[in-house]
């Protein structure tokens, strides 16, 4: 690894996929993979950005390992980080429902990946991987909903090899493009920009949830009831 961009003074390292790659190596990569998958702890992490960045190294030189080995051990990393995701979920059941909010965790993340879940069946394993923070939590919920292993395991292998080989080969193909390895600096710097801009969407959006008024919040709640209920409560 002879090639290191400085783009630390952006945010913190660990959004920085340069970094992490030039620091850690392709494990470090899988381990990431794995943790941002299907445990708690890993929904910060930079996820896709990382993914495009392995691929665009490969390409230029900067890892040594081949693209192909490099995308089959991504794949399994994702699977088997959705896989332990998934009995988490089936340990832990309902009871995360009740976890109280902590720096690391939020119930807010818990229910978008429910209703993401709810949305869109087994087929969200799939569409979930493509979705920063929600695709951490979803297998979660497919433990705790007791989804069919069978099922979920068809689904999550699917979703691993279309997620991880995917954007790993998107990095490889623009990796292979002449601007792009001339301007590898800079589209490097803009990739960690990408990277922080979930995040800061994430940190505006609680702020903003805390400094609603508890009128705001009774308002909110204050869901109508359905019309035939009404219509029976009337009787």
């Amino acid at each position: 690894m002879n090639t290191h961009v400085s783009t630390l003074a952006l945010g913190p390292s660990w959004l920085d996929p340069d970094f992490l790659i030039n620091e850690f190596g392709l494990y470090g990569v899988l381990a990431i993979v794995f943790a941002e998958s299907g445990l708690l702890i890993g929904f910060f992490l930079p996820g896709d950005s990382l993914l495009f960045t392995t691929g665009l190294l490969t390409t230029t030189g900067v890892l040594d390992t081949p693209l192909w080995q490099t995308c089959t051990l991504i794949a399994i990393a994702a699977i088997l980080g959705d896989q332990a995701g998934y009995l988490f979920g089936r340990k832990v059941g309902p009871a995360i429902f009740n976890r109280p909010d902590s720096r690391f965790f939020k119930q807010e993340n818990v229910q978008k990946a429910h209703e993401f879940f709810e949305k869109h069946g087994p087929k969200s394993l799939v569409l979930c991987r493509f979705v920063p923070i929600v695709r951490t939590f979803t297998p979660i919920i497919a433990g705790v909903s007791r989804m069919n292993y069978r099922s979920f395991l068809t689904y999550n292998i699917v979703g691993g090899i279309l997620w991880g080989v995917g954007v790993t080969l998107l990095g490889a193909a623009l990796g292979q493009i002449t601007f792009v390895r001339e301007h590898i600096e800079a589209i490097l710097v803009g990739i960690v920009l990408l990277s922080v801009v979930p995040i800061v969407i994430e940190v505006l959006r609680a702020r903003a949830g805390t400094q609603q008024t508890p009128a705001d919040r009774m308002q909110d709640s204050d869901v109508p009831a359905p019309a035939g209920r009404r219509r029976h409560a009337k009787r």
